[in-house]
């Protein structure tokens, strides 16, 4: 039996339990969240971005890199206090609201970015964005322990995640099926024109997902508001501010006390960094190195989301017989396997040039070997970059009691974003010195090879909670 089966029609929720109406609606805020990173970010629009915006995809790269720097570094500065203000305000509805009209309207603005525009103003309307769909995660994921017993917060996250992932795909299958035309031929996957007239020589497929994202989104919050339960008001605004900020210094200085989840809560921040750069510039790296059009990548991130869905389940299964702490290493592993196969990759040779493949002999889907190649490597992508975070906060789970569970998650989710621009930067960085993508990916491995690190010796420390 679920948590939505035991509040069942008829059924008066226990006291500190939202009904069943208003867990759905509090789920559905990841379904609603997640095209917006699915395609926008990753696989449709951004990969548009660098390859048609300017004239040079090295520079594109490295322009959309920037603006996934600046946006982390709006997102590390602010989510301290978006959580403090949560935590002192209440009533977080009124900030979630505030924040998807400024999203809904940046990501609207997305389709006057034709071909040629330049890069500053749709980078522009990308930061804001991703600022504001980050930080009202911020405030979404504090109002989960209002809704749901503690017993029951894993599930129902771990719920709402799989939704997220499914919100994604679905929105994204639409795209490549219906939206997205071959430039040289006008027609779909399917073999017709695209809907509503769409001119893939002037990328309005990939335009228009800004718009539709913006109207996605704000349809699907509709549940959250209309029957979530909100955090009941605290503190007027100027004072929940001073509280908040207290509170934070407060949970800060108990941690220093525990050493061991310290190493792991860093260790998290730094793979993290390198699983976001991942999914912020892959699609675009490829983009970049094979010419893919817009239905290509999009074709790449179904094949990921779906690798995404199988390999959660897949963690699950194995998380009958082995802890979370496991599931994380082997993710990492792999994670890291994966990675260095992408860096290796070139447009006729993989794993350094171990295996060449000469030119492209087809003008097929990822006719080319290196492209089969890079396939593969995305794959093992998707199949970890699940089980990684679902297998990190359940590790953290078990390492803490549940009196304190609220603020621990609240860092936890702190620290999963406060250093986002880093790794996105360090790609930037690099590429624009040595004018190479590979080496600018190479920076990524920096990161998840030193989170793999600094997590091993935290795997048998610390004492559990049973």
């Amino acid at each position: 039996m679920t948590l939505l089966d035991e509040n069942a029609a008829g059924c008066t929720p226990p006291a500190g339990m939202a009904p069943r109406s208003g867990v759905m609606g509090w789920m559905l805020f990841d379904w609603a969240a997640q095209p917006f990173f699915t395609v926008i970010v990753t696989f449709i629009f951004g990969p548009y971005f660098v390859s048609e915006l300017g004239n040079n995809p090295v520079a594109g790269q490295t322009a959309w890199a920037h603006a996934a720097t600046i946006a982390g570094i709006i997102v590390a500065v602010s989510a301290p206090f978006a959580g403090g203000l949560s935590d002192s305000a209440g009533r977080n509805k009124r900030f979630i609201g505030a924040m998807a009209v400024v999203q809904a309207a940046s990501l609207a603005l997305l389709w006057f970015a034709a071909p040629g525009t330049g890069y500053f103003w749709p980078a522009a309307m990308i930061i804001a964005a991703t600022a504001m769909a980050e930080l009202s995660v911020v405030f979404n994921d504090a109002m989960l322990p209002h809704l749901v017993r503690p017993e029951r917060m894993n599930r129902v996250s771990n719920d709402a995640w799989g939704l997220g992932y499914l919100g994604g795909m679905i929105f994204l299958i639409a795209v490549v099926l219906f939206l997205s035309a071959d430039p040289d031929t006008g027609l779909t996957i399917l073999g017709q024109a695209p809907l509503f007239g769409l001119d893939p020589a002037t990328g309005e497929a990939a335009r228009l997902t800004g718009p539709l994202a913006a109207c996605w989104y704000l349809f699907f919050l509709m549940p959250f508001f209309l029957f979530t339960p909100d955090r009941p008001p605290l503190r007027p605004a100027g004072r929940a501010i001073a509280a908040g900020l207290s509170d934070l210094k407060a949970t800060l200085a108990a941690l220093s006390a525990r050493p061991v989840l310290i190493r792991f809560l860093v260790a998290r921040m730094l793979y993290m960094d390198g699983v976001n750069g991942i999914l912020i510039l892959g699609g675009a790296f490829a983009a970049g190195m094979f010419g893919w059009s817009t239905m290509e990548i999009g074709i790449f991130g179904i094949i990921l989301n779906v690798a995404a869905i199988f390999g959660c389940f897949l963690a699950s299964r194995f998380g009958r017989c082995a802890n979370a702490g496991t599931v994380v290493l082997i993710a990492l592993v792999i994670l890291v396997a994966a990675t260095l196969g992408i860096v290796s990759t070139t447009k006729e040779a993989t794993l350094f040039g171990l295996a060449s493949f000469g030119a492209v002999s087809g003008n097929g889907l990822f006719a080319a070997g290196a492209e089969k190649a890079f396939l593969a490597y995305g794959v093992l992508i998707g199949l970890a970059f699940g089980p990684v975070q679902a297998g990190s906060r359940a590790f953290l789970a078990t390492r803490i009691s549940p009196a304190e569970a609220g603020r621990f998650f609240g860092l936890f989710s702190l620290t999963g974003r406060m250093t986002s621009f880093l790794a996105t930067g360090a790609f930037a960085v690099l590429t624009g010195w040595t004018g190479s993508p590979n080496l600018g990916m190479a920076s990524l491995l920096v990161f998840l090879v030193a989170g793999l690190v600094l997590f091993v010796p935290a795997m048998g420390s610390g004492k559990r909670r049973h």
